[in-house]
């Protein structure tokens, strides 16, 4: 019988095809053998899973490689197994010492002031469930048939980047959220993915349609549903197409208006076989994953810089400064202890607070600036003195630079508009530009988190709230003829598009693979026709 499950819209796209259970291993037991053999049982299992993510770690690139990189960081730590080993000496079969050890574990994960190694409970969880289903012996999802639709409660990413969804496909979960990593990951693929549907996943066999337009599910489709599924499939299909062959082609909407088309990147493998033509420039450079390791080395962080202006060849780089805090810490560098880390120190607060590390990050990006046009963009900005202040010190660093004899230009100094406060008063800063932060403007203008299933709903960046401050930054820099731009999640959403167009934003800054579905969304905005009758 042909049911509809409503849900969450978490990757647009439609889908159809074989449901393919993704369950975690529960309450299986294996039978213990002798001390030796389950020590061996275990080591294996954490081997092959250990072989099996660094394997796909070399395989991926920027945040995805980075969420792959901590599990396989944390695989190879022998203090994660030594609970676990110890339990079996004292007689504990091997899935029962390593589940132990990972409740452990993942319970002083969840138990942190700090959201970021809260949210990477979910890590070791699946790190716990992948060294499991070695231990039983359990097919992982790389073997799903092509266009399966994955079902699950949640679905780790780990398990997501190992799916080759180049053969189609579809993700339903019954947890999960619309601004979770693995959504973020369905979107760059153009996965279809449809979250929040409760226990009713479990129910679903046979072949399913996932309309990720709608929020809908449908099982145990009729042959008439599974045939327009598949034409609205091809639609879609031919449409993504056309797409990507005018990609390089200008964004201009029906009624004429121009607007510039960047794209958000981590490093220079975010840009690999993208030619520099199919874009505007980079609009948003997140330095989190490129200095992390390099806060007090110049040279490695002026080649990374380089190396991005070089691809861009002659349009403009965006850069944003260290944004560490809230979910992205850095050990020795930002805060331990913090009650809501979201509200604490990060961004340039941070940044102010070890100036010393600031300036070997504002040399690189002066010197790199000779290359090319950079821009340097200041996050979390919420009074004018901190950008005067990160004014002070760049002028400082150019003043050094220029004594040294040591090729550089000056580069533009904008700042991100994501505090509410900023935005309500950007007449009082002196940015050469301003860029909106979409995803913590609206968590932060609707009191609603990212990643929480429960307030999704109101994480919603068309609040008429939300736009009402984008229009207003928009209306400032168009009066006082400073760039405005959008970097946020919603620059990229088809559904988004026409609003943001509508409040003033000109220059939109996207993830790489949905580049050529904001340029087709964007041509079919006609700015001419009242809001009303659009």
């Amino acid at each position: 019988m042909e049911r509809r499950l409503s849900g969450l819209a978490a990757s647009t796209g439609l889908a159809f095809g074989p449901a393919v259970m993704f369950r975690a291993v529960g309450e299986m037991r294996r039978e213990k053998g002798p001390v030796a053999s389950e020590r061996q049982a275990l080591a294996d299992a954490i081997s092959a899973s250990l072989e099996a993510v660094a394997a796909l770690a070399e395989s991926l690139n920027g945040e995805a490689a980075d969420i792959v990189g901590f599990q396989v960081a944390l695989l190879d730590d022998d203090a994660l197994t030594e609970a676990a080993y110890a339990a079996i000496e004292g007689g504990a079969a091997a899935d029962t010492a390593w589940r132990q050890a990972m409740v452990d574990e993942i319970a002083g994960y969840e138990a942190s002031d700090d959201p970021y190694f809260r949210a990477r409970a979910a890590d070791i969880a699946d790190i716990r469930d992948r060294v499991l289903r070695q231990l039983f012996d359990l097919p992982e999802l790389t073997s799903a048939p092509p266009g399966a639709i994955i079902l699950a409660q949640d679905l780790p990413p780990s398990a997501f980047l190992g799916i080759d969804w180049s053969r189609g496909g579809g993700i339903v979960l019954g947890a999960g959220s619309p601004t979770s990593h693995v959504a973020m990951l369905a979107r760059g693929r153009s996965v279809p993915m449809v979250v929040g549907i409760g226990s009713e996943w479990e129910a679903i066999s046979g072949t399913v349609v996932v309309d990720g337009v709608a929020g809908l599910v449908l099982t145990g489709a009729s042959h008439e549903s599974i045939e327009r599924a598949r034409r609205q499939a091809n639609d879609l299909g031919r449409l993504r197409e056309q797409a990507e062959a005018r990609k390089s082609q200008p964004a201009v909407t029906r009624d004429g208006t121009p607007i510039a088309v960047m794209i958000n990147v981590a490093d220079l493998d975010d840009v690999a076989g993208l030619p520099p033509e199919a874009c505007d420039g980079i609009g948003l450079t997140r330095t989190e994953f490129l200095v992390e390791q390099t806060l007090r080395d110049e040279m490695a962080q002026f080649e990374a810089y380089a190396g991005l202006l070089r691809w861009a060849a002659g349009r403009p780089v965006t850069i944003r400064t260290l944004d560490a805090g809230g979910d992205k810490p850095i050990a020795g560098y930002t805060l331990d202890g913090e009650t809501n880390p979201f509200l604490g120190l990060r961004g340039i607060r941070l940044s102010l607070r070890h100036p010393d590390i600031f300036r070997v990050q504002l040399r690189a990006l002066a010197r790199a600036a000779a290359i090319g046009p950079l821009k340097i963009m200041l996050p979390m900005v919420t009074t004018a003195q901190e950008l005067e202040q990160a004014r002070a010190l760049l002028d400082a660093v150019l003043v050094d630079l220029a004594a040294e004899d040591m090729p550089h230009a000056v580069p533009a100094l904008g700042i991100m508009v994501e505090v509410p406060a900023a935005a309500m008063a950007i007449a009082s800063f002196d940015a050469a530009f301003f860029s909106i932060g979409s995803n913590d403007l609206t968590q932060y203008a609707t009191a609603a988190a990212r990643d929480g299933l429960a307030v999704a709903a109101y994480s919603d960046v068309l609040h008429p709230g939300v736009l009402a401050m984008i229009s207003h930054v928009a209306r400032h820099g168009a009066e006082t003829g400073r760039e405005v731009s959008l970097c946020g999640d919603a620059g990229g959403d088809p559904h988004a598009i026409e609003a943001l167009l509508r409040a003033g934003i000109r220059v939109v800054s996207v993830s790489p693979g949905l580049l050529a579905i904001a340029k087709d969304a964007i041509r079919d905005v006609d700015l001419s026709v009242p809001d009303e009758a659009a």
